[in-house]
């Protein structure tokens, strides 16, 4: 899309048709099918990666979506929702971007984050593991330095990779995006040992 259609979409409000446009083709397409809700956030926020990628990043139109994206932020540090938070942190976090709103939706994700490295679909933590959520998580945000340190990234693709055998079609298309964006595809061994300490740990707590 062009930052004029960005633009057109964005004042019509049609978050929804924007969102489905700027997502075609792109590996994260099947989230927009698994939003509870925050549409209009989650469209500001693809916007803003959108532009980026354009070399727009200073226009007008990503400043008011970045607005928008800052707005949204709840008490907690999240949008939502964890698809939209990780989305919301990904346009945050281009050109460098720092600051309290980063850093609290960055402490929402890791306190979000379950004890074998997986993330639930809803905001609560002793919910089951969703191999989608944690995947897009992964594909947005495992390149960016000070998400890697916050959060427990070894379990999570090992845990990832044990889920391999069992994964659908859209999740096991984002899981291969997530692991080259994690610079994990060359370090099979480091993830079949990591998969088996943490594959040790869950037997001891019967799991």
């Amino acid at each position: 899309m062009t930052v004029r259609q960005i633009e057109k979409r964005w004042d019509a409000r049609q978050y929804q048709k924007l969102l489905d446009e700027l997502v075609a083709a792109r590996p994260e397409a099947a989230a927009m099918t698994r939003l509870d809700g925050g549409v209009a956030v989650a469209a500001a926020a693809m916007a803003v990666v959108r532009l980026c990628e354009l070399n727009q990043s200073a226009a007008p139109i990503s400043r008011q979506h970045l607005r928008t994206i800052l707005a949204a932020q709840e008490a907690d540090g999240g949008w939502g929702e964890p698809l939209v938070s990780a989305l919301c942190l990904r346009a945050l976090l281009i050109d460098a971007g720092a600051g309290a709103a980063v850093d609290a939706g960055i402490n929402y994700l890791a306190n979000l984050q379950q004890t074998y490295g997986s993330w639930p679909r809803i905001p609560i933590r002793r919910m089951p593991a969703d191999a989608f959520t944690t995947a897009f998580i992964l594909f947005h945000l495992a390149d960016h330095p000070q998400f890697r340190q916050s959060v427990n990234l070894p379990a999570t693709l090992a845990w990832m990779t044990r889920q391999e055998p069992h994964l659908d079609e859209d999740t096991r298309h984002l899981w291969f995006h997530a692991r080259l964006r994690a610079r994990v595809s060359t370090r099979p061994a480091a993830l079949s040992l990591a998969s088996q300490e943490v594959s040790t740990g869950e037997r001891e707590m019967g799991r």
